[in-house]
């Protein structure tokens, strides 16, 4: 049969698209991930306008979150069961410990103020609730939640230093009540802005800065306005995000890849980096940017009658200080789960103790290299158990008062259970924080002679490499071994 020259070329034709179709498919298949990460972001409705829902009077910060609970019914209950409520991570087995531990703010031992065991009403000021003045407080009591202080958005409310919690006397409850709304960067920064005794004081990459940042300062939050729940998702009021401060588990993270692929880069050498190199190492290249951060605290100078009365300095009921703006971090490798220091662990006075540390190696296949602030302490301890003490510092009695360590260290040790022998002394401890905000816009990145070469900032030797591993087969090693998990 003689065969038509149209159909011939409509059955090459026909071939063509599907040899066409078949080679882009193969080339989407193969090309990296786009990174779009707006389409991961999560888009919340506006807040509902509790004007009319809300009746008055509200007496009380425990009245309003009666009011709350006639209709979020739940609410307290999510909240009792988050860490903002109980100050304590999830049960885990620490290294060199055969039985699982619960740790947090509630039991650890910190290089800061120290510890909140009989220091509760000023400690607790930053707790999620009303009330908690002592060791008697009830964790169960519903109306014990604190609402106000994640939702309030009028700006103006507040808690009075001091008072475990409570609602400072000239807010107007009513009207803050009336005008709840999400969670914004005020609500969130007002404790972890200030954590440790004051602004920018404990964290190297937040502070008050961050309330209304340039985008030099934080690219996220300057340049494209989020709030920390556009990062730090939240379920049934449990919010993502890990401190290894107080927490050993690697889990209720906030990664970079909920919105970022985990190779964005256009350059595939870039893209080989993020086997082994956190994000924030090279977006985060500085700390402290818009206000100096706390570095390291001297607590044995404290109780003299100097001059000098700077809080960047000294003072006399804390001693000595020093702060850096715009520093660099330090470098470790990190799996995202760290050693504790546990009250009654024995410790060597001559020899810096870490209160946490970060776990990690370079042969850890889960372990990337990590940006931290490291604060180094010197606080009280006991010269004959050999360990670290909680003392106490605020309130009758307390070392803010009456300025007597042996004292301090007697009422401190009755609330913590722990002997005290009447000798105390004071060691150097260290304390690590992982570095995850301020990101800086991308042209401000670390750049290959940042880290490489004669005067890179990392110390290739104590990171494992021996070498720099751009100059040594170092790299091509550990670039293998991560390409084989």
């Amino acid at each position: 049969m003689e065969k038509r020259p149209g159909a011939v070329v409509s059955g090459a034709f026909v071939l063509i698209i599907l040899c066409l179709g078949f080679f882009i498919i193969f080339l989407q298949a193969q090309a990296p991930e786009q990174d779009n990460p707006w389409n991961r972001l999560v888009k919340r409705p506006p807040p509902t306008d509790h004007t009319y829902l809300i009746k008055g009077p509200l007496k009380d910060g425990p009245s309003v979150t009666q009011a709350c609970l006639s209709c979020h019914r739940s609410a307290a209950k999510e909240v009792m069961a988050t860490t903002h409520w109980t100050w304590l991570g999830h049960e885990v087995r620490l290294p060199g410990y055969d039985h699982f531990v619960r740790i947090g703010k509630l039991n650890s031992i910190n290089n800061f103020c120290i510890g909140i065991q009989s220091n509760w009403p000023l400690c607790t000021t930053c707790h999620a609730g009303y009330g908690w003045r002592d060791e008697t407080f009830d964790f169960t009591y519903e109306k014990n939640v604190d609402c106000l202080i994640c939702h309030d958005g009028t700006g103006t409310y507040r808690k009075e230093p001091g008072s475990a919690g409570l609602p400072a006397q000239d807010v107007d409850l009513l009207e803050v009540a009336r005008k709840v709304s999400w969670p914004s960067r005020q609500n969130c920064g007002y404790c972890h802005f200030s954590g440790g005794g004051g602004d920018a004081v404990k964290h190297g990459d937040l502070d008050g800065t961050m309330y209304y940042p340039h985008e030099r300062i934080d690219f996220h939050m300057g340049k494209l306005d989020f709030n920390c729940q556009d990062c730090h998702w939240t379920k049934k009021h449990d919010i993502s995000g890990r401190s290894m401060s107080y927490g050993n588990d690697n889990t209720d993270r906030a990664p970079c890849t909920d919105c970022h692929s985990p190779k964005p880069h256009r350059r595939e050498r870039l893209n080989l980096h993020t086997t082994a190199i956190a994000c924030q190492t090279c977006h985060i290249p500085k700390m402290a940017v818009g206000a100096p951060t706390k570095m390291s605290w001297d607590w044995s100078t404290a109780g003299q009658d100097l001059k000098v009365q700077d809080p960047h300095v000294y003072l006399k009921i804390k001693g000595s200080f020093t702060f850096a703006m715009n520093v660099n971090p330090e470098y470790y490798w990190f799996n995202g789960r760290g050693e504790h220091y546990i009250q009654g662990d024995k410790i060597d006075p001559e020899k810096a103790t870490p209160i946490n540390q970060p776990l990690g190696g370079i042969t850890d296949s889960t372990a990337k290299i990590w940006p931290f602030k490291v604060h180094r302490g010197k606080q009280i301890y006991d010269k004959k158990y050999n360990y670290l003490l909680v003392p106490k510092t605020y309130g009758k009695g307390g070392y803010w008062t009456e300025f007597d360590w042996d004292l301090a260290a007697r009422l401190g040790s009755e609330a913590t259970g722990l002997p005290y022998s009447g000798e105390y002394g004071f060691a150097p401890t260290e304390m690590y924080w992982v570095m995850t905000h301020m990101v800086a816009p991308k042209e401000k990145a670390l750049q290959c002679t940042d880290c490489h070469g004669e005067h890179g900032r990392l110390d290739w030797k104590a990171l494992g490499y021996g070498d720099d591993p751009a100059s040594s087969s170092a790299w091509k090693q550990a670039r293998n071994r991560k390409e084989a998990e």
